[in-house]
């Protein structure tokens, strides 16, 4: 598939799981996706904010967030990473969520008000042009959605330009520990299942240093069954030098 063919694909099958969610059922039964919250973390947020997650771990755990810090989370969904992160920040802080899906963005609009959340923002846009100015954000977070980009590279270099000097960089994603079938390379569904379009651990250590990213780190947390276990969740850290 070529880049469009990926993000036509991506925005059409996260369209229809906040579609789902907004009609009472859960987005998602992935085991992928299972058991990544706390109970503790998710009391006060709506039904739908929780049943909308189709992410691989929980960033919100990644990096200490701290009272006053802006967050930015690509790839928003539903909202919970945004709303959990707006919680640590305090009232004087900031969580922006980014999504360039117009369901996802409605249900974590809606998901906002149930909340009662002042400190959030939800921007509509795509991951590789983010819409905020240069050195604005203190962490990047992302659950499950650099890895459906077709384009990485871009998407590690914004995020390096919005993130303040000593900024934090602290994602959930899928990260590939060995070589696979090409063919599953170009398998649409294993894209916006997060599989396909995963980068190899090396590369995606050499990409964030490409784009001026320090203290790289990726801690694997899942190993999954597909493609004889080529594939796991990962947190992956990295930070911009002050």
């Amino acid at each position: 598939m070529n880049a469009t063919e990926v993000k036509e694909n991506v925005k059409a099958h996260y369209g229809e799981a906040a579609l789902r969610v907004r009609s009472g059922k859960t987005s998602c039964c992935d085991p992928v996706s299972a058991d990544l919250y706390d109970v503790s973390q998710t009391i006060g947020l709506p039904e739908d904010a929780i049943r909308a997650s189709l992410g691989c771990g929980n960033p919100t755990m990644l990096a200490p967030l701290h009272a006053g810090e802006v967050v930015l989370d690509l790839g928003s969904g539903g909202g919970i990473d945004v709303l959990l992160s707006a919680r640590r920040v305090g009232p004087t802080g900031k969580a922006y969520g980014l999504d360039m899906t117009d369901e996802m963005l409605a249900l974590a609009r809606e998901n906002q008000r149930k909340a009662g959340v002042g400190n959030v923002e939800f921007l509509r846009g795509e991951i590789e042009e983010i819409p905020l100015p240069d050195a604005t954000v203190d962490v990047v977070i992302s659950n499950c959605v650099i890895n459906l980009s077709a384009d990485k590279g871009r998407v590690l270099r914004e995020a390096f330009r919005v993130l303040k000097p000593g900024g934090r960089f602290a994602v959930s994603d899928i990260v590939r520990t060995k070589e696979i079938d090409p063919a599953l390379a170009g398998d649409a569904e294993l894209w916006v299942g997060c599989i396909a379009g995963a980068l190899h651990e090396s590369e995606y250590r050499s990409l964030l240093a490409q784009a001026g990213f320090e203290a790289i780190d990726i801690e694997p947390t899942r190993v999954h069954e597909v493609a004889d276990g080529a594939f796991m969740s990962a947190f992956v850290r990295a930070r911009k030098g002050a």
